[in-house]
């Protein structure tokens, strides 16, 4: 027979030793032996124009019948695009607004690159 004390004490030790395993492997012993994997966090990224730098207007307004005025937020119209680079014979896929891609149509890829001074290599594929 076990004393309450013991018990007490048992139950305590138990959760104290539970408490220094790391919690990745607290998932591996309830997994029965099974490996978990984990994934990276997602990473958010701000809405720019990767080719224009191109970014919000936050000080836009609207205007109601009465004339008050409210802010609001003008997004930008971005596109992810895998767009075809002919100097190098890759794709690079890059977040592009759509005043871009009338550039992009214009000039060409390179050209409209060396216009903003980016490097196409980051957004290889």
């Amino acid at each position: 027979m076990i004393k309450p004390k013991a018990l007490l004490l048992l139950a305590m030790m138990a959760w104290a030793a539970a408490a220094l395993v790391p919690p990745t492997q607290v998932l591996l012993l309830h997994s029965q032996g099974r490996r978990q994997i984990a994934t990276p966090p997602p990473t958010m990224r701000f809405r720019v124009c990767d080719l224009t730098g191109k970014r919000r207007n936050a000080k836009a307004m609207t205007v109601t019948f009465s004339h008050k005025r409210n802010h609001k937020v003008q997004h930008v119209n971005l596109q992810t695009r895998r767009l075809w680079w002919a100097e190098a014979d890759r794709y690079v896929r890059m977040r592009v607004s759509t005043k871009a891609l009338k550039t992009i149509a214009k000039y060409g890829l390179q050209k409209a690159a060396n216009k903003y001074d980016v490097d196409l290599t980051k957004y290889l594929i």
